[in-house]
């Protein structure tokens, strides 16, 4: 009997162990991962019982090439292969309509994005998937305002400082941990939960839980969102939430889908209004799908 009672107790504790799982990235040189991503956002104010709608719908493909293992980080060169926005107003109608890969020598914006492609930055990646650092952002910038056709140096300084904020080095790295940064650094196990935090224009403090393992890992992920911006006389500061929904593989750890919706409300001024402060509401989908 104490024979058998032992037994089941080895027994217990293997399953115990066996259920347990390090989540974390395991890649090799020479991987490829091709990604799919498209979001949708709509942001609504209202002014003295007039609502504004604007849609902004953003399609693209990213590569991601692993071109080196360390010993506790990967360096990876990420690209985007190509890029499209699409911006409504229900006032103003069409602001925007930019296909990176059809270029239009009329079009400023239709050659800065065009310049966007095939340029490559390198990501410091850590195992848990947080990004370390994010190196070329400022020559792709660079590239961005070259592409302008800009001949005078305030304009294309002012052009600068712009899309620093989207696509220089910083702001890459934290657009993009949302798409990397969600494993623990601890051993878990199914139903157990994790913190972590992004930062930039967009605050996240991340509550990950894990939902299955298998040859597909499962997490899913609440966050409370603080987003505040300052860009072209237009000022937001908005608090909300957000949810994801991620499909890994397992082997890799790299994501196979992830789904990630969000809503955040609060206050937007604008320059021409003065100080007058407008109730904005901002909701999004976003998804990314490996699909190569």
């Amino acid at each position: 009997m104490k024979y058998a009672s032992t037994l089941l107790l080895f027994l217990i504790c293997n399953l115990t162990v066996c259920s347990q799982t390090i989540l974390k990235y395991d890649l090799e040189v020479g991987d490829i991962f091709t990604v799919e991503q498209n979001a949708e956002q709509t942001i609504i104010q209202n002014i003295d019982g007039a609502t504004h709608e604007l849609k902004n719908k953003l399609s693209g493909t990213l590569e991601f090439e692993v071109v080196k293992a360390n010993e506790d980080n990967y360096e990876i060169d990420f690209l985007f292969k190509d890029l499209n926005l699409l911006v409504n107003s229900s006032i103003q109608g069409e602001l925007m309509n930019v296909k990176a890969k059809e270029v239009n020598e009329n079009d400023m914006q239709s050659q800065i994005f065009n310049s966007l492609l095939h340029t490559p930055v390198r990501i410091i990646l850590s195992y848990t998937g947080d990004i370390l650092e994010v190196t070329g952002g400022d020559s792709l910038v660079n590239k961005m305002v070259n592409a302008s056709g800009l001949e005078d140096d305030f304009s294309k300084n002012m052009m600068k400082n712009g899309l620093q904020k989207e696509f220089g080095s910083e702001a890459l790295s934290n657009s993009y941990k949302q798409l990397t940064y969600f494993y623990s650094d601890s051993i878990v196990s199914v139903g157990d939960s994790w913190k972590n935090e992004y930062t930039g224009k967009l605050i996240a403090k991340n509550t990950w839980t894990l939902s299955a393992t298998g040859l597909t890992t499962l997490i899913s992920g609440k966050a409370d969102v603080v987003m505040s911006t300052s860009e072209s006389g237009t000022e937001m500061n908005l608090k909300g939430f957000q949810n994801t929904r991620i499909e890994a593989d397992s082997k890799t750890g790299f994501i196979k889908k992830m789904t990630v919706e969000g809503e955040a409300e609060g206050i937007s001024t604008m320059s021409p209004l003065g100080v007058q402060e407008i109730p904005t509401t901002i909701t999004s989908t976003i998804t990314y799908t490996l699909i190569k």
